[in-house]
């Protein structure tokens, strides 16, 4: 069902309404539309090295470029180097010499940086406002959780040198009390560690904590801990508008919610914490 007036899918009307302390955010998709497109970056890469192996060759171009869709979508919000590390598994699994994922990374982000190298310069410069590359409605659903006194993470699979970048160019990184991403070591890191540091720190129940993302990672993992997850099946390249697979993709990953962005954030807050019309949960 939705909310009257609205594009807030309600997936689970039984949810523990009004109790949210903290809520965590992904980036890219969910607030940043700075990387929008690095799929189109990724998979080429992908099917490139895939099909410079034995196997990959037997298979095509054509059934290669499935192969590395279907993977990229189901991984989309995991760390960068668990998809090179996929891609090195796929490399030897298919007859070929793997570099270290490690290498694959660097070439990815080389290429992606390259991708979104005029946006980057066009924020730096002024050229372009913040507003072109922030999901539509972000910056005052942001405001309007500082407002209720919650607590807001940043936790991204990109590395934690660019999310900061880019959460500054963005001017939104002073809603978050805490900003995290990839590491060198990338056993410092994951979604799931920093929900679970988050929920232990503050000795959150359940319906206290709440995670806003368009993958199913951070979907999972708050789910894992008992919390609320809202879903953001956002279209990164025609922003307000629904991605019926990422909304397909949210619900069976466990959103309890589902929106295209957070232009209808204040009727979303207005739910979440039980106001006015919506009455208590």
């Amino acid at each position: 069902m939705y909310l009257p007036g609205t594009r807030i899918e309600v997936v689970n009307p039984g949810i523990a309404r009004g109790r949210i302390r903290h809520a965590l955010f992904d980036f890219d998709g969910t607030i940043s539309l700075i990387r929008a497109g690095w799929q189109e970056v990724m998979a080429p890469l992908m099917v490139e090295v895939l099909y410079d192996t034995p196997r990959g060759r037997e298979l095509g171009e054509g059934r290669l470029r499935e192969l590395v869709a279907g993977y990229i979508a189901e991984s989309a919000g995991i760390q960068t180097i668990h998809q090179m590390a996929w891609l090195a598994e796929r490399v030897a699994e298919f007859g070929g010499e793997p570099r270290d994922p490690r290498e694959y990374k660097r070439i990815y982000n080389e290429r992606l940086l390259a991708h979104i190298a005029d946006r980057l310069s066009a924020l730096r410069e002024g050229r372009a406002s913040p507003e072109e590359f922030t999901l539509p409605g972000a910056r005052g659903f942001l405001e309007g959780l500082c407002a209720r006194g919650v607590k807001c993470y940043l936790a991204s699979g990109t590395d934690e040198v660019y999310v900061r970048e880019e959460a500054e160019l963005l001017g939104v990184a002073g809603y978050f009390a805490g900003i995290y991403g990839a590491q060198e070591d990338w056993r410092r890191f994951s979604k799931r560690m920093v929900i679970e540091r988050i929920v232990a720190e503050h000795g959150l129940r359940g319906e206290e904590f709440t995670a806003f993302g368009d993958g199913f990672v951070e979907i999972r993992e708050a789910k894992a801990v008992g919390g609320i997850a809202v879903g953001v099946a956002s279209d990164e390249t025609s922003p307000g508008e629904l991605d019926p697979w990422k909304r397909e993709r949210l619900v069976r990953a466990g959103a309890d919610l589902v929106v295209p962005d957070f232009r209808d954030g204040e009727a979303l807050l207005r739910y979440l914490f039980a106001e006015g019309p919506w009455g208590e949960g």
